[in-house]
This record gives structure tokens, sequence and C-alpha cells, in this order.
């Protein structure tokens, strides 16, 4: 099958390898994309130390930089900031590591930026879905996406009732001008909404496409989970914060993160 034109586009994948099933699925989902997509991809990993296995086992077409970082907690929302910054494709699409979405659903969402009908396309609705273990290794033995398609009552919906994480699509200067990440948010959890708050407040227009996001199950350690009540409730007091702004106080707020 020929390959799909995403040359226009980047996807971004900021990352930690914290398990060997974590390595696992980087790997299977950037095999997903590119054995689908004549795109860009960029990696970028920081950890306390490198290993060297993660750049030894990408494609080398795979765009890879490690940043040394000694903090326990995965400051996400800075690495994908960073990310954005090197890149000079006109769209791009932050991806998490561990999800395969089924190709007509990128491909609505790439037709709908191109028409520049939206402004961010978030390519699955309401479906986020936990492949579970045993799901999870069929699907990377076998590569076909048949097997998942088949067992969604086998797997677990996280985030509901709206999910809006795990991959969104942009237009690259839009998703700039919007403030790209709020690096306030630091760890995981709730940028994801916070990103969609803001893109309505300053009136960019956002789009889901129906279907489902498969998530490949891992472990879940400290950076796959709210890793402080104080933390979290930092997150939601800036959600709340953000959500009461106008247009001109987040535009105002939005010009103080440099």
């Amino acid at each position: 099958m020929e390959k799909i034109n995403l040359r226009d586009f980047t996807f971004l994948i900021p990352l930690r390898i914290d398990s060997v099933n974590r390595l696992e699925n980087t790997l299977v989902s950037i095999d997903y994309i590119r054995a689908n997509f004549d795109t860009h991809v960029s990696v970028l990993e920081a950890s306390g130390r490198n290993t060297g296995l993660l750049s030894r086992l990408l494609p080398k077409e795979v765009n890879y930089v490690f940043i040394e970082d000694m903090d326990t907690i995965f400051h996400r929302t800075r690495y994908i900031n960073q990310l954005v910054k090197s890149v000079d494709t006109e769209y791009l699409i932050v991806w998490d590591t561990d999800i395969i979405i089924p190709i007509d659903q990128i491909n609505k969402a790439v037709d709908l930026l191109r028409k520049r009908d939206f402004d961010f396309v978030t390519p699955f609705k309401d479906k986020f879905l936990d492949t579970s273990e045993v799901l999870r290794d069929l699907y990377i033995q076998t590569r076909d996406l048949g097997i998942l398609e088949m067992h969604h009552g086998k797997m677990k919906a996280l985030y509901n009732p709206n999910p809006v994480g795990g991959a969104f699509l942009a237009h690259k200067q839009t998703y700039i001008d919007a403030g790209m990440e709020n690096e306030k948010f630091y760890g995981w959890g709730r940028e994801d909404g916070d990103r969609v708050n803001r893109w309505k407040i300053l009136g960019h227009r956002h789009q889901h496409i129906e279907g489902v996001l498969y998530h490949l199950s891992h472990e879940r350690g400290q950076n796959s989970t709210f890793h402080s009540p104080n933390q979290d409730n930092i997150k939601i007091t800036e959600l709340h914060r953000s959500l009461a702004m106008s247009k001109v106080e987040l535009l105002e707020e939005i010009s103080k993160w440099g």
C-alpha cells in the first residue's frame, strides 16, 4: 500500500522510557506511523541517564534528541514546547507514545486542517480505550488493527466522558499564537483540558473526528498518574483561573509565558 503524503506534518513525541512496555509501545506506535504515512517524526527523550537504547532502535529517518533531565517528574508540557520550536512544517501532530488511531480518522483530521476549516482537530471522539495486556500483546505480534476493532467490549474506557488527550493535530502557527502548552502543568494530568479551554476562549476552531483511540496498556508509575495531591490541586486551580479569563486577559497571560 502506498503511504499517505503527510510531508507538511510533523509527529511530535516527547517521552521518558520508564518500562520495557513503554519502550515497546513507542516503537510499535512509530512503526505504525511510518508504515502508513510519508511524514516527519521527531522524538524527544528526557531522562537522567542516556542508555542509548532508544536511539539505536529507532529508524534512522526519525529525528531523535536526548535531553539530560535529573528531575524524577517528566515535565511533558515543557518538552512539547521545545519540540514545536524545532520543526518547520506547516502542521503538527502531538502524539502520545502508547497510542494507535485508525488511518481514516487521521486522514479526515488532516483534510479539515488543510482546508482550514478548523485550527485544531482531535482525531477521535469519546472512545479512549485501554487495550488490556492481552490485546496489546496480540496486536504487537500481528500488527493487525482488526484485532483491536473486534474487541472494544473487552477494553476499558479511560477519561470519560469527554477525553481530549492522547493526540491532536494543529496548524503550527495558530498553536504557537494560542500559547502552545502551559508549562505550569507539571507532571501527568489536566494539561489536555487546559489546552482545549484556551482554544475555545481564544475563538479558535476545534473539532473531533468520530472514532476511537487505542491506548496500548503499560505499567503506571509516577509519570502516568497524579504524582502528588498538592500538584493536582495546583493544576485544578490553574484550570479554573484560565476558564475565568476573557480573551483579552488570556492573551495577556500567554504573552508572559515567554
